[in-house]
């Protein structure tokens, strides 16, 4: 059965609740309409978060993000009602979205938002000495 878009977010269980770690995607189909013009703009988007006790199922996540193919859509709009759903789905321990959107008019725009768990503090990173040389 074919797919088609949805504004429903799935979850799953974090399979490793006590462990902080970091979940990367790279989204490089994103589109929605220009509010102004009602033309296409195109964008990639990086999400990265750190789970609390649920995850993002990812064909849901590929749905969603179809569904505002036909909105239209300031870029700093999209990108904060996109990482609003997100979190407000997975309650994550923090999340970042950077959205950047293609050329219009010879301008990039690149957008970053973020969602912090309140009294939340990442974890210190580790630095590894330098290995022995060639």
């Amino acid at each position: 059965m074919p797919s088609s878009p949805s504004t429903t977010l799935e979850t799953f269980p974090n399979p490793e609740p006590d462990r902080a770690f970091t979940i990367r995607m790279r989204l490089p189909e994103f589109t929605c309409l220009c509010p102004k013009t009602g033309q296409p703009d195109f964008a990639t988007l990086h999400l990265e978060y750190v789970p609390d006790s649920l995850c993002i199922e990812l064909k849901s996540l590929k749905n969603y993000l179809w569904s505002f193919r036909d909105q239209g859509a300031f870029h700093e709009a999209v990108t904060n009602r996109i990482l609003s759903d997100l979190a407000a789905a997975t309650a994550p321990r923090f999340m970042r979205l950077t959205a950047e959107f293609n050329v219009r008019g010879g301008i990039y725009t690149t957008v970053v938002a973020e969602h912090r768990q309140p009294g939340w503090q990442p974890p210190v990173p580790v630095a590894l000495p330098a290995g022995p040389g060639p």
